[in-house]
């Protein structure tokens, strides 16, 4: 086995695709097709969450409670984000459902993304590959727009965001 240097931006990404599942069984070929990454990088992103315990040994099963504990209290520490310039690009955090559906602001969040018709303040994506991994699976798209109200939102916009995901990952 490799030796652990931590976790990667795009082992949160595999871990919510994982979850976004409508149930445990998936394969790791698909996982790399659906987001556009490498056979060769989920495995290797599968080891590392496996080590952190953010998913079982065998790799066949999410531990759910973990990565909603590390995504709640952990996440914005270990990949901080801050928003930056105006862009166009793919609405994300409070931006777009579910949490759009709570909360109303005037300011605009985006992954920055050609081709995206939205303009806002640009947060990087866990992975360049994001938007287009969102806009076949509006699941993950809401899994990871909450992941990033985690990361860059105030107060009440996390704790919605918190309980946002625990309802769509349990």
């Amino acid at each position: 086995m490799k030796k652990h240097h931590g976790m990667r931006p795009h082992d949160i990404l595999i871990l919510l695709k994982i979850a976004a599942k409508p149930d445990d069984h998936w394969l790791m070929k698909d996982l790399a097709i659906e987001l556009g990454i490498s056979f060769g990088e989920v495995s290797e992103s599968l080891q590392r969450s496996a080590y952190a315990g953010l998913i079982s040994s065998d790799k066949k099963s999410l531990m759910k409670m973990s990565l909603l504990e590390f995504l709640e209290y952990g996440f914005k520490y270990v990949y901080p984000q801050h928003p930056g310039a105006i862009v166009r690009g793919m609405p994300t955090a409070f931006s777009c459902a579910p949490l759009s559906n709570f909360i109303q602001s005037d300011e605009q969040v985006v992954w920055p993304w050609e081709e995206g018709t939205t303009r806002g303040q640009s947060i990087e994506p866990l992975h360049p590959n994001v938007p287009k991994a969102c806009l076949k699976d509006p699941k993950l798209y809401a899994l990871l727009s909450l992941a990033d109200a985690l990361r860059i939102g105030k107060a009440r916009e996390k704790q919605i965001a918190s309980q946002q995901l625990k309802e769509l990952v349990l």
